[in-house]
């Protein structure tokens, strides 16, 4: 063999081996949520959710032949922190994509950088309603979600109150953070659809203690019902106030009254709390009890209670959602996996619900008004608050999720 012979032949294997690591490396996908805290109880059992799902394809030969590496990053419900995570995801690690996102302000403040750097991100928890649409001014938008948006859970807060038990005079109750005062708005809004103005409508911080001026204005308005926008601590306090000064009207909220730091503080006072949900850890169908199952059997919660339920099953999901896109694209390059994911081709058999076509290139929100139902807090844990609801669980993911229609709430 002459000494070309012999050159191209090493060339072709170098070009081979180094063909052959470049497939191996792994996906990146950076996970960005509260690990600490007092957002912590969505933020950890998002974080299992995740860890979880990308377990289980990585043990099915993962995603184009390579394994999903997650990039785990605690944000610690700070805007700033969230901003410096994802300068460093995008920049020293080069994520391929990012899921997580708790807090609405979180989002909202690091996100844009993900735009800039047209890299997908899936929030699957945070619920401010402007977290999807914050860049619809520009040509693309990188920004997915499959959590049930607060244009969805506030008119089905105002519903429950008004017109499924009656009351007439609400009280609104929302922390001073970007997703408490959003969130506001929103209810406002759809009490006014409803042609009801909340009789009183008050601010606290996160952290504050001591909820007893405002709930004294409430009382003393004469409201007869709760609506809440804040998360676990403080909706404790709130309950836990309601409690101090005897005054027992029922509490109705966005989906964050299922975290386990209400439930355990409010204790007593947190009975009978309801709020929208997209899962609720009941086996109403195979594909959950499955989850249920090894959920508990890999983190071991005690009670047997996934603290947030609701963030552990999205957490979950979006994995999914996002591994289905990266193999219809059959690439790892950001504007290819949006561009899957505004079109995918094939259904993403989820916790939370059957995605069939759940984005388009307009409409980046996978859960549909359809799919939330309402929980309720019994016995220290979140049960189906209707019979009718835990039916609809286990019927609706077989339907198609992408049905927008009369259902959908419009922004």
């Amino acid at each position: 063999m002459n000494i070309q012979v012999k050159l191209v032949l090493s060339a072709i294997a170098l070009a081979a081996t180094a063909t052959l690591s470049q497939a191996a490396e792994p996906i990146k996908i950076g996970v960005a949520g509260p690990f600490t805290g007092g957002s912590s109880s969505m933020g950890v059992s998002m974080r299992d959710g995740v860890r979880m799902a990308t377990d289980e394809i990585n043990k099915a030969g993962g995603v184009l032949g390579r394994q999903l590496l997650l990039v785990e990053r605690d944000d610690e419900a700070k805007n700033e922190r969230g901003v410096q995570i994802a300068q460093e995801l995008i920049s020293k690690e080069k994520v391929a994509a990012t899921v997580g996102y708790i807090n609405t302000g979180v989002a909202l403040a690091s996100q844009r950088f993900y735009q800039e750097a047209k890299i997908p991100v899936m929030n699957n928890v945070a619920t401010g309603s402007l977290v999807t649409h914050q860049f619809d001014d520009q040509p693309e938008n990188y920004i997915f979600r499959n959590a049930a948006h607060d244009s969805i859970q506030a008119p089905m807060i105002v519903e429950e109150a008004i017109t499924r038990r009656g009351f007439k005079k609400v009280a609104i109750l929302a922390d001073s953070t970007n997703y408490g005062q959003l969130g506001r708005t929103d209810l406002e809004t759809a009490l006014g659809l409803k042609g009801v103005k909340a009789v009183a409508v008050e601010k606290f911080n996160v952290k504050d203690v001591d909820m007893t001026p405002q709930l004294l204005k409430a009382k003393e308005a004469g409201a007869e019902v709760v609506l809440t926008y804040a998360i676990g601590p403080e909706l404790a306090q709130i309950a836990n106030g309601m409690t101090k000064l005897g005054w027992k009207v029922p509490m109705i909220g966005s989906w964050t009254l299922s975290m386990a730091n209400f439930i355990d503080n409010a204790g007593p006072g947190g009975e009978g709390a309801r709020m929208p949900q997209t899962f609720i850890q009941e086996p109403t169908t195979p594909k959950r009890q499955s989850f249920i199952v090894s959920y508990l059997r890999t983190f071991k919660p005690k009670d047997s209670r996934i603290d947030s339920p609701v963030s552990a099953a999205q957490g979950y999901d979006s994995v999914y959602l996002l591994a289905a896109a990266i193999k219809q694209a059959g690439s790892t390059d950001g504007p290819k996996i949006k561009a899957a994911l505004e079109d995918l081709k094939a259904p993403v058999d989820g916790v939370v619900t059957t995605y069939n076509k759940p984005f388009s290139a307009k409409d980046h929100e996978a859960i549909t008004a359809n799919i939330p139902v309402f929980g309720e807090v019994k016995g220290q844990r979140v049960v189906y608050a209707y019979a009718d609801d835990q039916k609809k669980a286990s019927e609706i993911r077989l339907k198609d999720a992408n049905a927008k229609g009369a259902l959908a709430v419009k922004k």
